[in-house]
């Protein structure tokens, strides 16, 4: 099968990742994967690798050229998956670099690989912009602000952009996962049950859906993945 649209997936070496690359190549999307060098290898295959720091804009405009460089497949659709998460204690605890921490590490790169990509989507004719958030950011819980401030920031980010580009054919929602069943997160919390967190691959396929053109009346929408938890 040749693909025919280009989807640009930012965290493709992590479990929710690797879910979303098989899904959307699985579907018949070309899909390309920024990664730090020396992980390419951790890509599902089929996906093509660009090295790249998604905290430096130069390397993130050249991973969404990339993307954007196969005319046979346009870029379609930006799936922003790069986050991470940290507990810091309370407020008052927190040292501001701690803080400061978590949106570089969850809300900068969303920021910069859409910043470089929207210019190209716009002049395919349009997309999809998938973010991905946090139940923490509607649904608060203690110990982790910079966290939750952060990924509610992505919240804020997703509606702007699902503001400022409607007129030009361009969509961007936002999935909010609760706990998700990686193998890192069962090390994490090995007492906990596993039985209500949501897979990867249970959110592979919303993220996939709001790609599509299925999803083509839908934008600016927040939608929770929670699982049964």
């Amino acid at each position: 099968m040749t693909a025919t649209r280009t989807a640009l997936v930012t965290g493709g070496t992590g479990g929710l990742g690797s879910a979303t690359i098989t899904a959307f190549l699985a579907d018949g999307w070309r899909v390309v994967a920024p990664v730090r060098p020396g992980t390419a290898g951790r890509l599902p295959e089929g996906a093509i690798a660009v090295d790249a720091d998604l905290t430096v804009e130069a390397d993130v405009r050249t991973a969404a050229a990339v993307a954007a460089g196969e005319p046979d497949a346009p870029l379609r659709a930006v799936v922003n998956l790069v986050g991470g998460y940290a507990g810091s204690g309370l407020i008052a605890d927190t040292p501001v670099a701690e803080f400061e921490a978590m949106l570089a590490v969850n809300l900068r790169p969303t920021y910069l690989t859409t910043a470089a990509a929207l210019p190209h989507l716009v002049a395919a004719g349009g997309g999809s912009v998938v973010c991905v958030s946090s139940r923490a950011g509607v649904s608060p819980f203690p110990g982790a602000a910079g966290y939750v401030t952060a990924k509610a920031a992505v919240l804020g980010f997703a509606g702007a952009v699902a503001v400022e580009y409607r007129k030009r054919n361009v969509r961007c929602n936002t999935v909010l996962p609760s706990i998700i069943d990686t193998p890192a997160n069962r090390a994490a919390q090995p007492d906990a049950d596993h039985g209500r967190w949501v897979s990867p691959a249970e959110i592979a396929a919303v993220i996939l859906f709001l790609a599509s053109d299925a999803s083509a009346p839908t934008s600016g929408a927040q939608i929770p993945v929670y699982g049964p938890a």
